[in-house]
């Protein structure tokens, strides 16, 4: 029985970030918040980000709930290969294949953890479990998520909260953020000067951590 396609549509968007281009789909494509790729070893969960990665210009691709983030190699213009990677995107799509095999996703760690939940691969060694923040942690992450995340994400990137120590939060920068030549502006004029208002006294500095 010949597999039914699914009506799928992809139109790319630019975003800030002039290396980072964004494929948009008018479906979710993962269930978790999202993942980023730095080389094709890394993408052995994803078939498909995979598949982008033979591509010799492709530095890292960035997937969120709707769309595809793809970073390139300065050695190509993107209006040369545009079309040819929303096709191959959609009709991926359109067939239904696996976006992420999420049980690749899950941090393989030969140590026991008890009852501890499952931890997604690829997350930032200073990062800490959210059983371990404190109230100001819960503070920070409410107000980057209220805030911050939501334009950062149509972007075509993502923050994360890492750290909070001695008045000074670091962020795990993702996707069309990271390397942006606008980041550190968007840092200081912008999330650093939120927390500071609305948690007056106790945020110094913000600082990136590029993914």
């Amino acid at each position: 029985m010949e597999q039914q396609k699914v009506p799928v549509s992809i139109y790319a968007e630019m975003t800030p970030n002039p290396a980072v281009l964004k494929f948009v789909a008018n479906k979710r494509l993962l269930e978790i918040d999202s993942v980023e790729f730095k080389n094709i070893e890394e993408a052995k969960p994803s078939p498909l980000a995979s598949r982008l990665f033979h591509f010799p210009f492709v530095k890292e691709i960035f997937i969120s709930s709707n769309y595809i983030a793809i970073s390139k190699y300065d050695i190509i213009e993107w209006d040369e290969v545009t079309l040819e990677i929303r096709e191959i995107i959609r009709d991926y799509l359109a067939q239904g294949n696996q976006i992420i095999d999420e049980s690749l996703l899950k941090s393989t760690s030969t140590e026991e953890e008890g009852d501890a939940k499952e931890t997604v691969a690829y997350v930032h060694p200073d990062e800490k479990a959210q059983a371990d923040w404190d109230a100001i942690d819960e503070k920070i992450v409410s107000l980057l998520d209220e805030y911050v995340k939501p334009a950062v994400e149509s972007d075509g990137g993502n923050i994360k909260f890492l750290n909070h120590q001695e008045g000074v939060v670091s962020v795990l920068l993702q996707g069309a953020c990271s390397g942006c030549p606008s980041s550190t502006a968007t840092l200081k004029n912008g999330i650093e000067n939120m927390l500071q208002q609305m948690l007056p006294g106790q945020i110094k500095a913000v600082q990136a951590v590029n993914g």
